[in-house]
């Protein structure tokens, strides 16, 4: 194969492992971008170029990463990944590693980690790479990296998200929530919810958002069966979608620009966990971003009306 043959092959996986290390479509792009780079540049062939780009682009990653985590410390409310509508890479000896390590509760879960913990554990833990291969990745010796590992199991275990396996069972729940959710019914929205269930937005300041989670089953059902209608009214729209792994929809306004992402978090037959995206910073990669302060406004000069 040629080397360009070679690599895009490759790319999915490459993608794949830099958008676990940054939560971010976009900087996982650029990393996977410049991992090609620096192989076309190369005057020789490595024995294993899957070993040799994925060193790569996980260095890359790791870099990105620590310029990245000054921003996020200073970033204003939640910090959620950029939402991911579908993993380009697909291995189903690896499928559950897989879907469990993509979703919103995973990635925020693996922000505890310093960026070499990050690395190790999910070159390991989802992609199931060799202590050899990790080693040469993160630039330690293997004896190191499995106390890394050590490290980044001992953080992660205690959240460790736990989903609904069956998907035909999640599809049915989400699908009931979002009808509730259209027309306003608040009954039918809390008898879904967990009773701790939360609600949680990412604005990054840079969009209207909730000042803080909103707990439990009858505010979270409230407080969505009062606000939704009235974005009906005027014209924004959703659609169901998976949302990095998890059901979910996609709102857009009445040009078909997007609002936000929302990802519903299932256990044991409720809805757990609700995470909005709502930054428009997050959400370029789904299309153009339509104005959500804009929107906040129009629904605020409704309800006025309308009282």
């Amino acid at each position: 194969m040629s080397k360009v043959e070679e690599f895009e092959e490759l790319r999915p996986l490459l993608f794949s492992i830099a958008y676990r290390i940054l939560g971010s479509v976009s900087e996982a792009e650029d990393a996977v971008q410049e991992s090609w780079l620096r192989f076309d540049g190369s005057a020789t062939r490595p024995a294993s170029t899957k070993a040799y780009l994925s060193a790569v682009v996980t260095r890359i990653s790791i870099d990105v990463l620590r310029s990245a985590r000054v921003r996020r410390e200073e970033y204003v409310g939640p910090w959620f990944p950029e939402p991911l509508l579908s993993d380009p890479y697909q291995d189903p000896a690896r499928s559950v590693e897989l879907a469990d390590s993509v979703s919103m509760a995973a990635l925020v879960l693996l922000e505890r980690l310093s960026p070499l913990e990050r690395a190790v554990f999910v070159l390991r833990e989802v992609f199931a790479f060799g202590f050899d291969d990790i080693a040469a990745a993160v630039g330690r010796s293997e004896a190191a990296c499995r106390q890394l590992l050590v490290r980044a199991r001992r953080h992660m275990q205690a959240g460790r998200p736990r989903f609904a396996a069956d998907r035909e069972d999640r599809e049915e729940l989400a699908t009931r929530f979002f009808d509730a959710l259209k027309n306003g019914d608040v009954g039918g929205l809390q008898n879904l919810l967990a009773a701790d269930v939360q609600l949680v937005g990412d604005g990054g300041g840079k969009a209207p958002q909730l000042a803080k989670a909103v707990m439990g089953a009858e505010n979270v059902a409230r407080l969505l069966g009062t606000v939704f209608p009235w974005l009906i009214r005027i014209d924004v729209t959703f659609e169901l979608h998976e949302v990095n792994g998890q059901p979910g929809a996609i709102f857009r306004d009445r040009d078909g620009r997007v609002l936000q992402t929302m990802a519903l978090e299932l256990l044991d037959g409720r809805i757990q966990t609700i995470r909005a995206v709502i930054n428009p910073d997050k959400l370029g990669h789904l299309g153009p971003v339509g104005d959500a302060w804009a929107v906040d406004r129009e629904v605020k000069q409704a309800r006025r009306q309308s009282d």
